[in-house]
């Protein structure tokens, strides 16, 4: 076996602490910046389109990456509440199904709100489900 190569390479303990330093500063700066994204969010809701809810999640996903604390208190709220952030956490997550989650929380909104003889998404999905149903080919 040969001998080791000796490296250029010195390991400081001051590089350790810079590295540490500019860690802690990279996640203040994430959590305030998804803190903002996620408040503007909110202040941009009420306005007219479903603008303010992507914002929003794309603000809680910048702020859960950088604050261990934020990800403490998300995951208290999940377990409290596991209906209302379980689309929230498959949007988190690495391919999300965006589509799929908006028709979900559009039945649900709807059956919320509107009476049943007004609901009219559960009949087109009825509807659309026949559409793409694989059909024999015939030869």
């Amino acid at each position: 076996m040969a001998p080791e190569r000796p490296t250029k390479r010195v390991h400081r303990d001051s590089d350790a602490y810079a590295r540490s330093l500019v860690a802690g500063f990279a996640r203040v700066a994430l959590t305030l910046i998804g803190g903002s994204i996620a408040v503007l969010g909110v202040v941009i809701a009420p306005l007219p389109g479903p603008m303010g809810l992507p914002v929003v999640v794309l603000g809680i996903m910048i702020m859960l990456r950088g604050s261990f604390k934020a990800k403490r208190q998300f995951i208290r709220f999940q377990h409290a509440h596991p209906r209302l952030v379980s689309p929230v956490r498959r949007l988190l997550r690495r391919d999300p199904e965006v589509l799929k989650i908006f028709w979900q929380q559009y039945l649900r909104v709807e059956r919320t709100v509107l009476p049943r003889p007004w609901r009219f998404a559960a009949r087109t999905r009825i509807q659309i489900r026949g559409l793409f149903r694989r059909r024999p080919k015939v030869v």
